[in-house]
């Protein structure tokens, strides 16, 4: 059994705040989507603030990388760096969906609330997809597509620089233990 030492009270508080940290983010995040003005029209100012999101969210990714490498705890500041860009992902093509559906009511099989656009969101990048709503118009389905897309950026070359940037950041701190 592990004693209480100096350097396990300093593991605790470094996954507490790591926690607390991507907790936050997630409710901050979803609380903006939930709060955010999404009343103008649908064109080519949503896309280019899409595509800004989306250029965000790629620099957002490559500075926690960067950091992550550098941590003193490169796993917990992964998953604070999927706690924090993931949501940030959803969210823009939630918010897509969402104005889009509001302003062109025909997109979708049915109407969308934020929280029905942040439903298909999820079964779109859960690869689930059930079915229950589905995009009609040729503009609906492209936007799906790009998330489709997307989608498998995020999940195979992200997540394995991430899982790199982790094995890097043990390596300068000369850690080969399973531990945070």
């Amino acid at each position: 059994m592990e004693r209480a030492g100096p350097g396990n009270r300093r593991r605790r508080r470094a996954v507490a705040g790591h926690l607390l940290r991507s907790t936050a983010s997630v409710v901050l995040l979803t609380a903006l989507y939930y709060r955010a003005p999404l009343d103008r029209g649908v064109g080519v100012g949503t896309a280019v603030l899409l595509v800004l999101g989306l250029v965000l969210f790629g620099c957002l990714t490559a500075w926690q990388i960067a950091a992550i490498t550098h941590a003193e705890y490169p796993r917990l500041k992964a998953i604070e760096a999927l706690a924090t860009a993931l949501p940030l992902f959803l969210v823009l093509f939630s918010m897509a969906y969402f104005l889009l559906a509001h302003n062109r009511p025909s997109s979708f099989s049915e109407p969308l609330s934020r929280t029905d656009a942040l439903y298909f969101t999820v079964t779109v990048f859960a690869t689930v997809g059930f079915g229950d709503l589905v995009p009609t118009t040729g503009t609906s389905r492209v936007l799906t597509t790009v998330q489709m897309l997307a989608d498998l950026i995020v999940v195979g070359v992200i997540a394995k620089v991430l899982f790199g940037a982790v094995r890097l950041g043990l390596r300068r701190r000369g850690k080969t233990d399973d531990r945070l």
